[in-house]
């Protein structure tokens, strides 16, 4: 049975998701959270039906419902061996690699969203200066120790890619766009171009640019 990913083309944690799933070779379906609400609004779609908070990625796995990207693909290590690990088997590589989503998830991906957030007419009506402006600021102080923590080559915890660039990819894509990485930060821009060049992540980049006209910040027109 194929797998179905419940998610949005150009949402950062779908693509997390997406990711894992296309480095190890599994078929899956994605289902689009848009056009299961568009298709009966009045009535809950299947993605509240598996998760009533209504977030996304929600993987369907045979009988599993798998709910967080990163418990996701933790789950796809466990049920699919033979495909290319994520996450290393050694325990203390495998905390480290750990430590890495939590960092490009907690302090990229989340300070990102923060920004977006204010300028979503639904979470609030005028966007406040002082909260952009401190998430902007937190943005660039991970920005200045990803700088000195990620290699010069390879992927952010050394020559495999792995869950950590599985949340580094999206992280740093929509968080360049907020706040520009300072072009100062070569090892940071360059582990994100690498990143985007990948082809798992290259066909995340390309399959979300139909819905682009989302973005309402700017910088919309590049990568």
């Amino acid at each position: 049975m194929t797998m179905i990913l419940h998610g949005h083309p150009f949402s950062s944690y779908t693509w997390k998701a997406m990711i894992a799933l296309y480095e190890k070779g599994l078929p899956f379906e994605l289902r689009n959270v848009e056009d299961d609400h568009s298709a009966n609004p009045e009535k809950p779609g299947r993605l509240r039906q598996l998760w009533p908070p209504g977030q996304f990625p929600v993987l369907e796995d045979g009988g599993r419902v798998l709910i967080e990207s990163t418990i996701l693909i933790e789950h796809l290590d466990l049920a699919y061996p033979d495909t290319r690990r994520l996450i290393p088997s050694d325990p203390e590589a495998a905390l480290e690699v750990r430590f890495m989503d939590r960092v490009f998830d907690n302090h990229v991906m989340a300070n990102m969203q923060a920004i977006v957030g204010e300028h979503l007419p639904f979470i609030t009506e005028t966007p406040d200066p002082m909260r952009i402006a401190r998430a902007k600021a937190a943005l660039l102080v991970i920005y200045e120790w990803l700088e000195q923590k990620l290699p010069e080559d390879g992927w952010a915890c050394g020559e495999e890619f792995s869950l950590a660039d599985c949340a580094g990819a999206p992280a740093l894509f929509y968080a360049d766009w907020v706040h520009d990485i300072p072009q100062e930060l070569t090892r940071l821009k360059a582990y994100r171009a690498r990143a985007l060049a990948r082809p798992s992540v290259a066909r995340c980049v390309e399959d979300a640019r139909p819905y682009r006209h989302y973005w309402t910040l700017g910088g919309a027109d590049r990568d």
